[in-house]
């Protein structure tokens, strides 16, 4: 039997790198892959790891090139014939006082947040092994932006029948409406960030749905999770949660005992499941 393997993407810092930090820490049964868009972090984050005593490998992920994931793709089949672990925690956000006009705001945070996680499953979803954990890092925000949105789209993304392609549609709808600077009269919410994460939130139901339909005997769990707000580049320093504290949910899907049935398809916060 090959060996088990986990991938840990956008992990040379933040929220992460400590994700791996926590696999590491919990024994995980297998190598522990950290992916990084600059080569030159991501080493560095493995070297400083070693330092600590965890056997982590790096390996070059770029979100935003679709060639790269099937990179990282060819490489985990050749190497390990499959996959166990996928934690997509890859992401990005604009600052509050960012000057670019938010039509571009929305559709870089889109190509990063939803359409390069999007490729990644593409790419890597096919490698899963039975009893494989799939970890999609969302955000609270993206259940405050539904809430912002219009009736009509608070319903669509709600649908349980709703297809990828309609959810990218939606996606790309957004994107349009915000370079023409008419996405709140269209029911849109004021946050590009918030958008890609209801994305990013749905297309975890959407995926767990089709692994269910296709694969119900494998015992696979895909989840979709909220870190909290966590004390990141990203986030600022103000946030109340450390790195640490905010990898022990992903962590906790990802680590699913073998055999659980649920969570599977949910938004997930402080281990707890919430209300889509």
């Amino acid at each position: 039997m090959s060996k088990k393997v986990a991938v840990v993407t956008g992990a040379n810092k933040g929220i992460g790198l400590a994700i791996v930090r926590e696999l590491c820490k919990a024994k995980f049964t297998g190598d522990v892959i950290l992916t990084a868009r600059n080569e030159k972090l991501g080493n560095e984050a493995v070297k400083m790891l070693k330092s600590e005593g965890f056997e982590v490998a790096y390996h070059h992920l770029d979100l935003c090139d679709q060639g790269s994931a099937k990179q990282l793709s060819n490489f985990l089949q050749k190497t390990y014939g499959g996959l166990d672990v996928l934690i997509n925690n890859a992401g990005m956000a604009f600052k509050n006082d960012a000057t670019e006009p938010f039509g571009e705001q929305a559709e870089v945070t889109m190509r990063t947040n939803f359409w390069g996680t999007l490729w990644v499953c593409h790419a890597l979803l096919p490698l899963l092994r039975p009893n494989a954990r799939v970890v999609n890092v969302s955000s609270f925000v993206s259940k405050k932006a539904l809430d912002t949105c219009s009736p009509q789209l608070q319903a669509k993304f709600r649908d349980t029948e709703l297809s990828e392609e309609e959810l990218c549609l939606l996606m790309g709808q957004f994107v349009i409406a915000a370079q023409q600077g008419n996405h709140q009269a269209q029911g849109w919410p004021n946050t590009a960030y918030g958008t890609t994460k209801i994305g990013v939130t749905v297309l975890s139901r959407i995926q767990a749905h089709i692994l269910t339909k296709t694969r119900a005997a494998d015992g696979i769990l895909l989840n979709a999770c909220c870190p909290g707000w966590v004390r990141t580049d990203m986030a600022g320093s103000k946030a109340p949660k450390s790195p640490e504290e905010g990898a022990q949910t992903p962590t906790y899907l990802a680590l699913l005992p073998e055999g659980a049935k649920q969570p599977h398809g949910q938004l997930v916060w402080d281990k707890t499941v919430q209300e889509w």
